[in-house]
């Protein structure tokens, strides 16, 4: 059950930390950014990878997971980078962002494909969503959206990634289907955490601190 509730108080965890914090953006919350891209990587390279060169021909992992890459890419497009922290949208803030939801919710929902047979992604994805549900919190109440389509963002955001493992331990997709989305999630997690680790510092310029969280982020997912 495990990997079922930890994605889902990872956004919990986010709004909290939001609301105590007063919406205000922290050292914190840049730290932990930086922590959560280090582990991501470390546990996809650790844990993820290997597993799919096994199951599937050398060239085919290595074209997915440039799929993956390219999804991702496209993703951005709609979604203006809240993956990997950053939101940078304009506009009318009374309509509800369609964009930025499907495409989070998407991302989400592929994330969750590589739990049920790697449970120590969950862990990686665990520590992702709560700098990003921070984020996408802090964004949509300086962005003034009535409560009642925060709570729908905030809720559905929050089950995606659940729906995604159920969704790959159900059978519904076969085996080595599963293999093939796997790969293309490594794409994802890779342009993510690459993303998040080169712009945690504006200047792409990093200090002892954050370069003191990314090795520890290493670390924990080495001995996780």
């Amino acid at each position: 059950m495990i990997e079922y509730f930890l994605p889902i108080l990872a956004v919990f965890m986010g709004v909290g930390i939001v609301l105590a914090t007063n919406h205000k953006k922290t050292t914190f919350s840049k730290l932990l950014l930086s922590f959560s891209g280090a582990f991501l990587l470390a546990v996809t390279l650790f844990n993820l990878l290997p597993e799919v060169y096994e199951h599937l021909d050398k060239v085919v992992v290595g074209t997915c997971i440039m799929g993956g890459i390219l999804i991702q890419i496209i993703l951005e497009f709609f979604s203006k980078g809240a993956e990997h922290g950053h939101i940078h949208l304009h506009g009318d803030h009374h309509q509800f962002p369609w964009m930025l939801f499907l495409s989070l919710c998407l991302h989400s929902f592929l994330e969750g494909f590589p739990i049920h047979h790697h449970e120590t992604m969950v862990y990686g994805v665990f520590i992702h969503k709560v700098p990003i549900a921070m984020l996408i919190t802090t964004f949509l109440l300086h962005a003034e959206y009535s409560r009642f389509q925060i709570i729908i963002f905030l809720s559905v955001f929050a089950i995606m990634t659940p729906l995604g493992t159920l969704v790959s331990y159900s059978g519904l997709i076969p085996l080595g289907a599963i293999n093939y989305i796997n790969a293309l999630v490594i794409g994802i997690f890779l342009h993510i955490s690459t993303t998040i680790l080169f712009e945690s510092n504006q200047g792409h310029s990093f200090n002892l601190t954050k370069l003191l969280s990314i090795i520890f982020g290493f670390a924990i997912a080495y001995f996780v």
